[in-house]
């Protein structure tokens, strides 16, 4: 199952960003050729566990000042998006309907998506990836998802592998993989994309709004 992304310098200024060497639909400004890994069934704690590297490993390339920076930033607003719906829409609540987690759990996931998409949001309005604007924004993001990452691997995943039955998890890792890719169909990482998401997190009350602020 593959484990890293790669990335390669395109021979003209018109690249554009690959899903599993596709483009993406929509106005795609960024110039980049970006793998993201899409499988289309598994075990679903594993299927989630190699999304986690995938973001580990482009933090580290938004880090990386040689890194392609675009590139990582468009591909890791992709994954996020889509790892974090599908979740919402297809493992947390069946998880919950086997009392692997428990409504609180179930909560407390959604509202550290909702405040990783906001970070995400943050980094995705900066206007370039040279600024300590930029390197602030990635850091606020890399405290967020690495403290979920933690958190749902050993309060979400964990009880998943001991308390589900391997069936339950491989039909599970089917339905979220298949949702995950239909959003990297839909160009969920763009910008007005992401917006939408944070806006619908801020009126369910998963996050303040700016007036509350």
């Amino acid at each position: 199952m593959m484990r890293m992304i790669t990335s390669a310098a395109l021979p003209t200024a018109a690249a554009v960003l690959r899903v599993a060497g596709r483009p993406l639909p929509g106005n795609c400004r960024y110039m980049t050729a970006v793998t993201i890994p899409r499988p289309v069934a598994g075990d679903v704690v594993d299927l989630i566990l190699d999304d986690h590297r995938l973001f580990e490993q482009l933090l580290r390339d938004l880090r990386d000042a040689t890194a392609d920076r675009e590139g990582a930033r468009a591909a890791l607003s992709a994954a996020l998006i889509a790892h974090g719906e599908a979740e919402e829409q297809d493992v947390y609540p069946a998880l919950r309907r086997k009392d692997a987690i428990d409504k609180h759990e179930q909560e407390h996931g959604e509202e550290e998506h909702a405040e990783g998409n906001q970070a995400l949001l943050d980094l995705l309005e900066c206007k370039g990836t040279d600024t300590q604007k930029f390197d602030d924004a990635v850091e606020k993001l890399a405290e967020a998802l690495m403290h979920h990452i933690g958190e749902e691997e050993q309060t979400i995943l964990n009880p998943a592998r001991t308390e589900v039955s391997e069936k339950v998890r491989q039909d599970l890792g089917t339905a979220w993989a298949t949702r995950r890719n239909a959003l990297l169909d839909q160009d969920c990482g763009s910008i007005e994309f992401v917006k939408k998401v944070v806006a619908r997190a801020e009126k369910s009350g998963l996050l303040s709004s700016d007036d509350d602020k």
